[in-house]
């Protein structure tokens, strides 16, 4: 069993830092002590990535540029929800198996107990996606944007990650069990297939396209697409990436500003 170390100033910033350090900490000794967290969601993101490269590279045509370039701005946009899944189910267990309620006994700021899972986890998800266009760049992907440009596009990933980490977490404190809180994520992934991440929205059905076009995946994926594919992004996407960094932003900012008070909420009601 994990011990927890009780910061003594749990009055003012000092507290918050502290507690929240501590309880990261053990968020991140989970993933160290059982490896196979890390090396499973890291292969398993890498593994689908191949699947859909190789599965519909042959099949689909994008005007203008190859599928991989197309695919892989998406795929690594979206797969900030297939991992946000194992967040709801680590959530889940701690309320089940009583740590929740045991640092609800502790004199620290209980915002620290829901910060700590949220960081830690767009940490191991800042890895994967590393990792994972890595892989893409190995099996033909080609930054057509500056590097500075890929760089602000690996940071909106994370940022993304860590706005859907808010969403997780509360599905985790709603469910209570893991099974439950699996079946909850699966939610999600409407909002991943229903978007431009793997096919334009143009070829989808005119009632399937408004939801597609409006809906917040669709401007992180093409924000980041805009930003790694530079010109040809501007071609497809028929606006410059700042118009789509901008609804991204604000789309990241909403989900945090709705998701975060929530999972407070429900964590404070127990």
């Amino acid at each position: 069993m994990t011990t927890i170390a009780t910061p003594i100033d749990t009055g003012g910033r000092t507290g918050l830092v502290k507690s929240t350090s501590t309880v990261t900490r053990r968020a991140l000794l989970r993933y160290v002590r059982t490896p196979q967290l890390i090396v499973l969601a890291t292969a398993q993101m890498s593994l689908f990535f191949l699947i859909y490269r190789y599965m519909f590279g042959g099949a689909i045509h994008i005007a203008g540029m190859s599928y991989v370039d197309y695919l892989v701005p998406g795929f690594i946009a979206t797969g900030v929800l297939f991992m946000g899944i194992g967040t709801a189910t680590a959530m889940a267990e701690d309320l089940e198996q009583g740590f929740v309620h045991r640092l609800r006994s502790l004199p620290i700021p209980r915002s620290s107990v829901l910060i700590a899972p949220a960081t830690a986890d767009t940490a191991i998800l800042a890895w994967s996606t590393a990792f994972t266009a890595a892989v893409a760049f190995a099996v033909g992907f080609a930054l057509h944007g500056s590097a500075l440009d890929g760089l602000a596009a690996f940071g909106l990933v994370v940022l993304f990650g860590f706005a859907f980490e808010w969403v997780f977490i509360a599905m985790g404190l709603f469910a209570g069990n893991a099974q439950a809180a699996q079946g909850m994520g699966m939610i999600v992934f409407p909002f991943a297939f229903v978007s431009s991440a793997y096919v334009p929205v143009s070829s989808m059905p005119s009632w399937l396209r408004v939801f597609a076009e409006h809906q917040p995946l669709t401007y992180m994926v093409d924000a980041v697409r805009a930003l790694t594919l530079g010109p040809q992004a501007q071609a497809l996407l028929g606006h410059p990436s700042s118009y789509y960094v901008t609804r991204s932003l604000a789309w990241a900012l909403a989900i945090i500003a709705v998701s975060l008070p929530i999972a407070v909420w429900k964590y404070r009601r127990g």
